[in-house]
């Protein structure tokens, strides 16, 4: 240790004990039961996961594999990465999925394969930067005057477990990683570069190849806006005293090695269709906006909830450590929480995909809190998730018996506008899971109150543990309902009949005014491929309900109407049309 470090007060105390080992059964029986909660037994719902799935059987249908496309139509937002790995696997699983499930199905449970390795890459990365920066010399606790404190290993395999239970128990990302988009391939990617970069310090070939390739897939996956956080990374660590100069030079080949392949993916590209790569080009530079910066307020009120628990703890650890800043084990999580900051702050309309990558930055950081924190404040953390997930359980419970008994009638009635037409038959399976859901919840709470381990993960082990199974019981209750509301594909497959009976085979189909999201599902469950071409015979129109009593939809008295359709759960909302223009005057 060099003399600058010996002269500080390292404000970690520890001692061998707190630094046990979490029990790996318990760890992957939480980790499994977060992924696998919510991720089949439904169709894909708008926007960002119905969409991620059409590109991924617009790769697959129509050859776009090095671009985005929603049928024949061009979805320039991303990249082609999340397309490209899902239709690999649409293309492999799906005939394992059509034994089991129908064949319209089999392609959607094919396409979610992915997010296992996304959840378990994001996990990886997150635990393993972690266990090497806190087995680093400065980020040790301090000797105690008799020995016994924990050595390097045990105590940066205990911070990595904090780390990852941080990461599971942050309540913006559950939905998020259960989608069919971009968002959790991207979060498995910031967070293998973030192990990257601190493998850089020790094996420097192996972290420039996990960087570069990283790189490469956040620019292949979101562009710009993909990209950029690690470039403002990159940057801080290159003008900060973490690296020495041969590890720059390497960081530098990291970015070597992106620039090129990112040319040779963006060239083929161009060649292949220089159509798309126009717009999406164009597409980068509309991104960012000057004016953002008044809405980081509103940003900052959205993330209080999005990064609950982690943010306190995070803050918390800047402080404690605040004289250990110019470390690794301090500046680079710091570095990716800042660099994403920056991008949330001159992003248009920056929101929960600019957000979830903020978790990479802050669970490090967290779980480095925890060491130097009393046992009394760590007991809060207890405290505060056996309140919050019980009160959680308990609206979830009350929800539902609203919903299906019709008691509190108040509360009955809100949730039917949301889902008229649902048929509220009893699955008492489904009660009987939630009970079991519900006493696992008893029992974990009694094991931590009761057995009071003294290892340091056991202040997030309550609260990682009770959000997975807060989300597994809001899964087994609700999720038909959920589904009922957001899905398409009741009203997808009475368009499909209609192309079917009255459309001809391959006609032109051109949209107006179609959300991205519903143009995506229409393509999922009706096959419906809208076109940028003019003078089309047939339109697809969406539109409103007052819309079409006002007379005020273009073609709608002129035009043979086809086919009028929307989801039942829709009251006065999104309608929409299919109009057969060859007989208009």
């Amino acid at each position: 240790m060099n003399a600058s470090l010996t002269q500080r007060k390292t404000p970690a105390r520890l001692a061998s004990p707190a630094a046990r080992k979490l029990p790996r059964k318990i760890l992957f029986f939480v980790m499994f039961t977060y992924i696998l909660a919510g991720l089949f037994g439904r169709d894909p719902w708008k926007t960002d996961d119905v969409v991620g799935l059409a590109t991924m059987l617009s790769a697959l249908n129509e050859g776009h594999w090095l671009t985005a496309y929603i049928g024949t139509s061009p979805y320039p937002e991303i990249g082609p990465l999340t397309g490209m790995i899902g239709a690999t696997f649409i293309k492999l699983f799906t005939p394992l999925f059509d034994i089991f499930v129908s064949a319209e199905r089999a392609h959607v449970y094919a396409a979610r394969l992915p997010n296992f390795f996304y959840f378990f890459g994001m996990l990886w990365g997150v635990w393993y930067g972690t266990y090497l920066l806190a087995r680093r010399l400065e980020a040790q606790p301090l000797p105690l005057p008799f020995g016994g404190e924990p050595n390097p290993r045990d105590y940066g395999r205990m911070i990595a477990d904090v780390a990852l239970l941080f990461t599971i128990a942050t309540v913006g990302i559950i939905i998020k990683m259960h989608e069919t988009s971009y968002f959790p391939l991207l979060m498995a990617i910031h967070a293998l570069c973030f192990y990257g970069l601190v493998r850089l310090l020790d094996h420097p070939t192996q972290g420039f190849l996990v960087i570069g390739s990283m790189l490469t897939a956040a620019f292949l996956t979101r562009g710009i806006l993909g990209i950029l956080p690690l470039l403002i990374v990159v940057f801080l660590l290159f003008i900060g005293k973490i690296y020495h100069y041969k590890l720059k030079f390497f960081l530098f080949l990291s970015l070597v090695l992106a620039i090129l392949l990112s040319t040779i993916w963006l060239v083929s590209t161009y060649n292949i269709d220089s159509y798309w790569t126009t717009l999406w080009i164009n597409e980068q530079v509309q991104v960012f906006s000057s004016s953002q910066w008044k809405n980081f307020l509103r940003a900052l009120r959205d993330l209080a909830w999005f990064l609950w628990p982690t943010w306190p703890f995070a803050f918390v650890a800047l402080w404690n450590w605040r004289k250990w800043f110019d470390t690794a084990h301090i500046y680079i999580p710091f570095a990716f929480i800042f660099a994403n900051l920056v991008l949330i702050i001159i992003a248009n309309n920056a929101f929960e995909p600019e957000y979830g990558p903020l978790v990479i930055g802050f669970t490090p950081l967290a779980a480095m809190a925890i060491p130097t924190l009393k046992r009394s404040q760590i007991n809060l953390l207890d405290w505060y998730s056996i309140m919050a997930i019980t009160l959680s359980i308990v609206a979830t419970w009350v929800g539902w018996i609203a919903l299906y008994f019709g008691w509190p009638a108040q509360i009955h009635k809100n949730i039917m506008r949301l889902i008229v037409g649902f048929d509220t038959t009893i699955n008492w399976i489904a009660v009987a899971a939630a009970c079991i859901i519900c006493i696992l919840w008893y029992k974990t709470v009694k094991w931590r109150l009761g057995s009071n381990p003294q290892a340091m993960w056991r202040g997030i082990t309550l609260a990682a543990a009770g959000a997975t199974l807060a989300w597994m019981l809001l899964a087994v209750l609700w999720l038909p309902a959920i589904d009922y509301n957001r899905s398409y594909r009741e009203v997808g497959q009475s368009l499909a009949n209609a192309l079917q009976n009255h459309v001809p085979e391959n006609a032109c189909i051109n949209g107006a005014n179609v959300g991205q999201g519903q143009q995506g599902a229409f393509y999922v469950f009706a096959q419906l491929s809208l076109t940028n071409q003019q003078h089309c015979p047939f339109l697809f129109v969406q539109t409103t309900v007052d819309s079409l009593r006002n007379h005020t939809v273009a073609h709608q008295d002129t035009a043979k109407v086809i086919w009028q359709g929307k989801r039942r759960s829709e009251r006065h909302g999104e309608t929409f049309l299919l109009l057969d223009l060859r007989d208009e005057d």
